[in-house]
């Protein structure tokens, strides 16, 4: 379901458009709490955060508002997840018994060489966006992070929609090349 089909329904039946909401991104919004939480908190205490992130998203969602409903809920579940992750840092007290099915995975195959790789390259990428200047680096994030369309980013912007897919498209060959001399 896309996700203007998911906010006519919150528009006109709230209760169908939560419920579609609900089962288009609740993997989603797990798999992000699930990654940020793990090895912290419980299994269930993961589950009751991710209840918490569809209500805050079902409360404050407002579906007149264009932008990517994908964006939105990966922010809000983001930093749902990692404000509890912050509140059972600061208990004292949070053990689990490693008997326990709640108990997390161990990561013990980090490969700390290939993170570190991954953060470089991170960092050459962010950077070599920056050098394109603005408005490209702008259009370029607009579009390949917040997803949105040439029409959107156009009126952020101050562009034609064809204006922007032109300068993407010039854009993305700089990036390109920048990139390739980097590597």
């Amino acid at each position: 379901m896309s996700d203007s089909e998911i906010n006519y329904k919150l528009k006109h039946s709230p209760d169908d458009g939560q419920r579609a909401l609900f089962d288009q991104y609740y993997n989603y919004v797990y798999a992000i709490a699930l990654r940020i939480l793990r090895g912290t908190l419980s299994i269930n205490d993961i589950e009751e955060c991710v209840i918490d992130i569809f209500a805050n998203v079902m409360l404050n969602y407002d579906p007149d508002i264009s932008g990517s409903l994908k964006a939105y809920i990966g922010t809000v579940a983001k930093r749902n997840s990692i404000n509890m992750l912050r509140k059972a840092k600061g208990k004292a007290y949070n053990n689990i018994s490693i008997d326990s099915d709640d108990f997390g995975e161990i990561v013990s195959d980090t490969d700390i060489e290939q993170a570190a790789e991954n953060t470089f390259v991170s960092e050459a990428i962010i950077n070599a966006i920056k050098a394109l200047g603005e408005p490209d680096s702008i259009i370029i994030i607009q579009k390949y992070f917040y997803d949105r369309k040439s029409s959107e980013i156009g009126k952020i912007v101050g562009l034609s929609p064809t204006a922007v897919r032109a300068r993407i498209s010039r854009a993305m060959k700089k990036l390109k090349n920048n990139l390739a001399d980097f590597c």
